[in-house]
């Protein structure tokens, strides 16, 4: 398939309720945001785990398996 495991993660703080995550959730879609994702093909994983461990990261990192 297109996206794999079709995996998807929304990150929240510990102390939020469901009203505040609905009302984000709705918010959201409103805007939009558009998350920010840097797609790495796999022989490159080295370099996108190098940058998360040197915290340069802004979005999330993607590894292309093809």
């Amino acid at each position: 398939p297109r996206h794999l495991w079709l995996e998807k993660e929304v990150k929240s703080v510990a102390n939020v309720t469901r009203f505040d995550v609905r009302e984000f959730l709705r918010l959201a879609a409103e805007i939009p945001l558009k998350p920010e994702v840097e797609e790495y093909p796999l022989a490159d994983a080295n370099r996108a785990l190098t940058e998360l461990k040197a915290k340069a990261v802004r979005g999330a990192k993607v590894l292309r398996m093809t």
